[in-house]
C-alpha cells in the first residue's frame, strides 16, 4: 500500500494562496496572511474539499454591519 499526501491549496477572495508549511494547522496559514490580508484575520475556514487531487481550503469573511 502507498500513502500519497494531497498538496493543500488556499483560497480567499478569489486568489489562491499558497501552503505556507504543510506542517502548519489552516489556522496557522492564515495567520501568516494576516499581514497582506488584514480582514482574513476573523475569516473562517471552509474545508478541505478535495478537488482535482488536492485538498482546497477557503477563507471566508462574515458578511455583517459593524456595531
Amino acid at each position: 500500500m502507498e500513502v500519497h499526501r494531497l498538496e493543500r491549496e488556499f483560497h480567499y477572495n478569489g486568489v489562491k494562496l499558497p501552503d505556507t508549511s504543510p506542517a502548519m494547522i489552516p489556522e496557522q496559514v492564515r495567520d501568516t496572511y494576516v499581514h497582506l490580508y488584514p480582514e482574513i484575520a476573523t475569516a473562517a475556514i471552509e474545508g478541505p474539499e478535495t478537488v482535482t487531487g488536492r485538498l482546497v481550503y477557503k477563507f471566508v469573511r462574515a458578511i455583517g454591519a459593524k456595531g
